[in-house]
């Protein structure tokens, strides 16, 4: 069975977003070291309940919160959402120290991420 591991949150004004979540929620951030400009979400502590996420990236053309789903194969995961009337809206890639990602749309229009973390991944 497959899990929500990640939330990515677009946004135009990230030190905006930044200093709204931390004050509202105590969420804490961290720039990613990757070739985009990305924050690492941190939204309480390790072993307790919910997940982590991410703000920026490709999610700032999908305008909403997009989840993404951890799969053991990426690439069989894809076949499997064409088959079963999905579409990919954006190909498998490649995330530095992180893994391969994919975005998708289920055929009731719910745009998700895909995600074969590294072995060793954290995410």
């Amino acid at each position: 069975m497959a899990r929500v591991v990640h939330f990515e949150i677009p946004t135009t004004d990230a030190a905006a977003s930044r200093k709204f979540y931390e004050n509202v929620f105590g969420w804490q951030f961290n720039k990613y070291e990757g070739p985009v400009d990305y924050w690492l979400i941190t939204t309480g502590p390790t072993g307790e309940s919910g997940i982590n996420g991410g703000m920026g990236g490709a999610a700032n053309d999908l305008q909403g919160t997009v989840n993404t789903v951890g799969v053991a194969n990426l690439d069989e995961t894809l076949r499997q959402v064409l088959a079963y009337g999905g579409e990919v809206i954006m190909p498998k890639n490649e995330i530095p120290t992180v893994g391969w990602l994919a975005y998708v749309r289920e055929p009731g229009g719910v745009v998700f991420g895909i995600l074969e973390p590294l072995p060793g991944s954290t995410m």
